[in-house]
C-alpha cells in the first residue's frame, strides 16, 4: 500500500495533493481513502470501509441526529493518458503559478479535498452541527460504477442509515466557477443489436439471408421518431448510432452477421423501461417476414431524474453567489454520475469546480478555485443546518 502524507483536515490544497498522489486509476485504491480516511477521523468522523469485489468505498459520518447532510464523490480516476505529454508527472501534483496539475485534480480529488476542508472550518467556527455530517465516497465511478455508490446505498439503508440532502462534487462549471449547479441528469440506454442472417455468395442471394438489410431497417426505424422536444430543465433527448460492425471484407460474400451500438440519452418524459418496450416492438417489425434472427442487449445505465427547484436548491445557488458573485444556472446537461444512484434515497444536486480539463492531458485547477470552493462548500453546510436542522 502506497504511504502518503497526512495533511491538516483544513488544508484543502494539501489534502487535494495528497489524494492526487495516490495514483488510484479506477479501480485501484492505492491509499487514496486512507488519506481521505485519517483526514476525517481526525475531524471525529466514525469511519467504515465497504469493499465490493476489487473497489474500496469510504462511508464515514460525524453525529447521529437528523437532518444528515451528505458530502458524496469518488476518488477514482481515469488513466493518466501518455505521461510524457503532461507538463509535469500526471501524479506529482505540482504547482505551476498558482495551478495545481495533476491527474484528478478537477474530476474530482479537489472537490474531495474541499468538502473535508470546509467540514473542517465548519466546526471550528460553529461547532458540532445539530444533525449529522456524511461522506459517501466511493472508488467505482470512473469505471463500471457496479460495486461503487450502488451498493453502499443499498448496503448502508439496509442497516437503517438515511441520508436528508446529498451534494455530489463533480466538476459542473463549463469554464469559471460557480456558473452551474445540476439539478438532474438525464437517463441513458445502451443497446446492442445482433442480426443474424445466412452467409452466402453474392451472386446466389436465394441461398443467403443478409442481416445488413434488417439492421438498417431497424436503426432507420428508430431514429425517424423524435423522442421529445425537451422541458423547462432538459434538452431534447436523442438516439446515436455509435457503431455498425459487419467485417466482410470480400465484394463477393454476403455476410452471416451484422451487430450495430447506439446510445440514448433521455429526459424525465421517459424511462428505461418504456424505451426498451420501443426498441422491442419496433425490432418485432423488422422481424416480420425475415428469415434470419434479430437479438437485442439493453441495459439501462441510469434513469431520468430532476431535483425539484425549493429550499435545497435555494441554499446552494446562495452560498455559490456569495462566494463568486456569479448566480449559478441550475441544469441537467452532461453525461451520468453517482447522483443518479444517490436520487432514490435523498434529494441531491451536483457541484464542483471548473470542468474544461477533466480526462484530458494536464488535467488541472487554479488554486484559487479549490479555496473558494471550500468557501462555497462551508457557507453551505453552516446555511443547510441553520434551515433544516
Amino acid at each position: 500500500m502506497t504511504t502518503l502524507t497526512r495533511p491538516a483536515p483544513h488544508d484543502a490544497l494539501g489534502l487535494a495533493q495528497a489524494l492526487i498522489r495516490a495514483p488510484s486509476v479506477t479501480p485501484r485504491d492505492e491509499g487514496a481513502l486512507d488519506t481521505l480516511q485519517g483526514a476525517l477521523e481526525a475531524l471525529g468522523f466514525a469511519c467504515e470501509r465497504m469493499p465490493f469485489g476489487e473497489v474500496d468505498n469510504l462511508y464515514a459520518r460525524l453525529g447521529t441526529a437528523e437532518p444528515v447532510f451528505c458530502f458524496a464523490g469518488h476518488t477514482d480516476v481515469v488513466p493518466e493518458g501518455d505521461a510524457a505529454q503532461w507538463q509535469s508527472a500526471p501524479f506529482e501534483a505540482a504547482l505551476r503559478d498558482g495551478v495545481l496539475i495533476g491527474r484528478g485534480a478537477v474530476d474530482m480529488k479537489g472537490a474531495i479535498a474541499a468538502f473535508v476542508a470546509a467540514t473542517a472550518r465548519h466546526l471550528e467556527s460553529q461547532g458540532q452541527p445539530k444533525g449529522s455530517v456524511a461522506f459517501l465516497i466511493t472508488g467505482d465511478e470512473e469505471g463500471p460504477a457496479v460495486n461503487g455508490t450502488k451498493k453502499m446505498l443499498e448496503a448502508l439503508a439496509a442497516k437503517g442509515e438515511t441520508f436528508s440532502h446529498c451534494l455530489v462534487g463533480e466538476p459542473t462549471n463549463p469554464s469559471v466557477l460557480g456558473e452551474t449547479i445540476k439539478i438532474g441528469r438525464r437517463g441513458s440506454l445502451n443497446a446492442v443489436v445482433t442480426v443474424t442472417g445466412r452467409q452466402g455468395h453474392v451472386a446466389y442471394p436465394d441461398r443467403a439471408v443478409n442481416p445488413i438489410p434488417a439492421l438498417t431497417a431497424l436503426l432507420a426505424r428508430l431514429k425517424a421518431r423524435v423522442l421529445d422536444e425537451g422541458s423547462e430543465h432538459f434538452q431534447p433527448s436523442n438516439l446515436e448510432v455509435t457503431t455498425i460492425d459487419v467485417g466482410n471484407a470480400p465484394h463477393n460474400v454476403i455476410p452471416g452477421k451484422a451487430t450495430a451500438k447506439f446510445n440514448i440519452r433521455f429526459n424525465t418524459a421517459h424511462t428505461g423501461d418504456a424505451l426498451k418496450s420501443w426498441i422491442e416492438a419496433e425490432s418485432a417489425e423488422v422481424q416480420k417476414g425475415f428469415a434470419g434472427q434479430i437479438t437485442l442487449d439493453l441495459t439501462v445505465t441510469g434513469e431520468a431524474f430532476l431535483t425539484p427547484e425549493g429550499r435545497f436548491t435555494a441554499l446552494l445557488s446562495d452560498a455559490v453567489e456569495e462566494v463568486t458573485g456569479r448566480k449559478p444556472v441550475l441544469n441537467t446537461g452532461g453525461g451520468t454520475s453517482d447522483a443518479r444512484f444517490i436520487k432514490d434515497y435523498a434529494p441531491v444536486a451536483e457541484f464542483g469546480l471548473v470542468g474544461a480539463t477533466m480526462h484530458q492531458v494536464d488535467e488541472r485547477t487554479p488554486v484559487g478555485d479549490i479555496e473558494a470552493l471550500t468557501d462555497i462548500y462551508e457557507r453551505i453546510l453552516a446555511r443547510y443546518f441553520e434551515v433544516y436542522a
